[in-house]
């Protein structure tokens, strides 16, 4: 069976027997990674886990630790095809609501599995429900460099609602297909990780070291082995369109929008030379992101991009800056529509980053890019070399980080960020945002920057020299 394949919840009090082939003559049936909670609904949610063979996998739900009312999902055979990965949907749940869940291996608990409570997973609110959630974010997790990656100890603290890979997850750096899913083995198998993966859902999009090699762009001649990795390993509730593939699709959360965006598989060159037609998402995704964006009641609606998206790696770096034609003209469409509430998150510079591109001064609003990296990877200088439009935190650079996001809608929309460390310390005073902050014609990055960079941003554009 594919994985567009998916089981669905069915009601049955009684135990769950183990049948007589329990006991496989090839081996001892087991998780050899997972289980990971994927995209959550509110009637719904999807389940991760790569078996050790062509068993029969099935989730074991209910509403109380014990899992005495349990009910089971029908049997889902892993496929050789498949890497046997499975996502595998539990269907028929209520919403905002805590399940607990183990995994049976062709009709039994997994042996293999780690003894202690059964994890479990909130499903999401009701489509449109206001109310208040939070969402932790991060990127560049280099298991050959920090195998432990003490950063998800802090993560799991935090209590996130969501939790959003943004790319760099694994670092493939290779055009053998075997390397793909040999690396988002290796990173599921991070023990920190554990506790997060199983109850925290998980989204993600990719970057360049998770699509092939280091800013690799349309030109990848791997990409379709990269994206069919992907597909196996992520439990996202979408892939790009059926004329359209990639990694990005849309996602709500309560009355939150979020749209996630494949930055690699369409992009052309960081080194083409600048024009209205030079692309990072390509026509179709570009189209796909405008009509959401019109279409979207939100009143926060969330750009998710493995690049930055300030111009602060100049017109050839890798990032959102060697394509500010396109950049400039979705900003433009955002103003001349009227779409409100429009907030920006992004990855891959190795240091924590609070920048503004201040579209004010354009008729609009001012664009927050919300940047959280490294999850564990070696932070960097090369920041001191980058000169956004407008910083408004100092960068932190000084350990591996992760963004969080607080979202209360349940009166005046309001958003809070801050990035954290990994002893779970903020970065900096949070930003807060409101959504009235985020309407056109209102300037409020003056009111929102760190003084001290007020003062270096203003000497800056009198200019003077430039201190970070």
């Amino acid at each position: 069976m594919s994985l567009s394949k998916r089981a669905f919840l069915i009601g049955s009090s009684a135990a769950i027997a183990a049948p007589a082939f329990a006991q496989s003559k090839t081996g001892k049936p087991r998780l050899m990674e997972g289980p990971m909670i994927g995209a959550v609904q509110p009637t719904s949610a999807l389940i991760w886990a790569r078996a050790s063979g062509a068993y029969q996998i099935q989730i074991q739900v209910a509403d109380d630790a014990a899992l005495g009312a349990s009910r089971a999902t029908p049997a889902v055979t892993a496929q050789a095809e498949d890497d046997y990965t499975l996502r595998i949907s539990v269907d028929g749940l209520k919403p905002a609501t805590r399940y607990y869940y183990r995994v049976l291996v062709n009709g039994a608990p997994d042996d293999y599995a780690s003894e202690g409570p059964a994890p479990s997973f909130k499903t999401a609110p009701k489509a449109g429900a206001k109310g208040k959630f939070s969402v932790a974010f991060g990127s560049c997790a280099r298991f050959q460099i920090d195998r432990e990656q003490r950063i998800w100890h802090a993560i799991r603290a935090a209590q996130p609602d969501l939790f959003f890979w943004l790319g760099d997850n694994v670092y493939v750096d290779s055009l053998n297909p075997q390397s793909f899913p040999e690396e988002y083995r290796r990173q599921r198998s991070v023990a920190a990780l554990q506790p997060v993966m199983q109850s925290v859902p998980q989204l993600a999009v990719w970057d360049d070291h998770d699509y092939g090699l280091n800013n690799h762009d349309r030109t990848n001649p791997m990409k379709d082995a990269a994206l069919t990795a992907f597909k196996q390993y992520w439990a996202n509730p979408s892939y790009g369109l059926d004329a359209t593939p990639g990694v990005f699709f849309a996602y709500s959360y309560g009355d939150v929008d979020f749209f996630f965006l494949d930055g690699r598989f369409y992009r052309d060159p960081n080194e083409a030379p600048a024009a209205p037609t030079k692309t990072m998402l390509g026509a179709a995704q570009l189209a796909w992101l405008k009509a959401g964006l019109k279409a979207s009641r939100a009143p926060f609606k969330v750009l998710v991009s493995g690049s930055g998206w300030s111009v602060g790696k100049g017109p050839t770096g890798d990032a959102w800056s060697a394509f500010t034609d396109e950049r400039n003209a979705l900003f433009d469409f955002i103003r001349d529509e009227r779409i409100p509430g429009v907030v920006l998150l992004s990855g891959d510079t190795h240091v924590a980053e609070l920048n503004c591109v201040p579209w004010s001064e354009k008729g609009g609003y001012d664009f927050y890019d919300l940047t959280s990296s490294p999850l564990a990877q070696r932070t960097e200088t090369s920041w001191m070399e980058r000169f956004p439009e407008v910083r408004i935190r100092p960068v932190f650079f000084h350990d591996s980080n992760f963004g969080l996001l607080s979202f209360d809608t349940s009166a005046e929309p309001t958003l809070t960020y801050n990035a954290h460390d990994t002893m779970g310390h903020a970065a900096w005073s949070p930003l807060e945002l409101k959504a009235k902050d985020l309407v056109n014609g209102v300037s409020s990055w003056r009111t929102k920057i760190d003084k001290r960079a007020l003062v270096r941003h203003d000497r800056w554009k009198a200019g003077g020299a430039y201190y970070p």
